[in-house]
């Protein structure tokens, strides 16, 4: 229990300062800002509660459909076990504390599979981000005749392929080992997989991340933004692309996507604390909200109780 609570209140001290205490946004401001756009409307509101619902519940049935491989669960227990991971994750590099979290709520014997298919589940989100991020991302450089630093660009590319390749090497002739994992393990782990579940996997990825790109869109559209849907979506799948590339801690995801978004919607001439303002609503009600929800399973998690109900079933 004192674990629980300290994950709980952990979790409500980052967010309420990083509501409260946001160098980027003065919070006068983003009430001002707030007011002017019509956000506080019950019709806009619903829409965009709607649109968090859609995100998460898509999430979830992708989780769902994921551990299929292992065992059926309900809809119930998958939102457990993804409200409850990111809650737990708050504090964590690109939420990697959500593959332990998750992990708990199954017995030893299935953890190194749960992990495995967290990982399939992360990877489909990544690819979907990609996808339309290239797309994007080549849209809006050539429409804006953005300059690149591409000597910087490619001795980055080189390094990281550099490194990557290593690893990789290094995992096949066994020189870097991972406890209970191994490139062959992982290679098998994923043919045992049914084409189905991946299939379902990377559609879900590719809806979920269809439905909160088009909330920012809405959201866009709230503060007067007043460009093409082309050219917004090109901004808006870039900052995705970029901001998945950046390793931070999740708590300062709203602050490093801040930056990006004003950097990208600088060429669209839009208002940098109107920008500032969208991307911390979405944070709000992308990851806070559903965080809150989180406490609760975070609260009523019994790892003793989930593991003689695996067993028994």
């Amino acid at each position: 229990m004192v674990i629980k609570l300290a994950i709980i209140i952990g979790a409500a001290y980052f967010i309420y300062d990083k509501l409260a205490h946001n160098s980027q946004l003065n919070f006068d401001v983003f009430s001002a800002q707030l007011k002017a756009s019509g956000v506080f409307k019950i019709s806009t509101i619903s829409i965009l509660l709607l649109a968090t619902f859609l995100n998460w519940f898509v999430e979830i049935i992708k989780w769902k459909t994921l551990v299929q491989h292992i065992k059926y669960i309900s809809l119930w227990e998958s939102t457990a076990h993804s409200l409850g991971g990111l809650t737990a994750s708050l504090f964590t590099p690109n939420r990697i504390g959500e593959y332990g979290a998750k992990a708990l709520y199954f017995p030893k014997s299935e953890r190194k599979k749960v992990l495995g298919l967290n990982f399939l589940g992360n990877i489909a989100q990544l690819v979907a981000t990609a996808f339309f991020g290239m797309i994007g991302f080549s849209f809006f450089v050539y429409q804006f005749g953005v300059e690149l630093p591409w000597h910087k660009i490619l001795r980055m590319f080189v390094i990281i392929t550099l490194i990557g390749g290593i690893f990789i090497l290094g995992i096949k002739q066994k020189r870097f080992q991972i406890k209970g994992f191994s490139w062959n393990s992982l290679k098998s782990f994923t043919k045992k997989i049914s084409n189905k579940i991946h299939l379902k996997n990377i559609s879900f990825s590719f809806i979920r991340y269809i439905i909160f790109a088009h909330q920012f869109y809405f959201l866009l559209l709230l503060f007067g933004l007043n460009t093409s849907y082309l050219t917004a979506m090109s901004a808006i799948t870039a900052m995705y692309l970029i901001t998945s590339l950046i390793p931070m801690l999740f708590i300062f995801d709203v602050i490093v996507k801040g930056s990006v978004a004003v950097w990208l919607f600088g060429y669209l001439d839009f208002p940098e604390l109107s920008i500032l303002s969208i991307v911390s609503l979405m944070w709000i009600f992308n990851f806070v909200l559903p965080s809150i929800v989180g406490s609760y399973f975070v609260l009523n998690f019994n790892p003793s109780f989930t593991e003689e109900k695996s067993m028994a079933s």
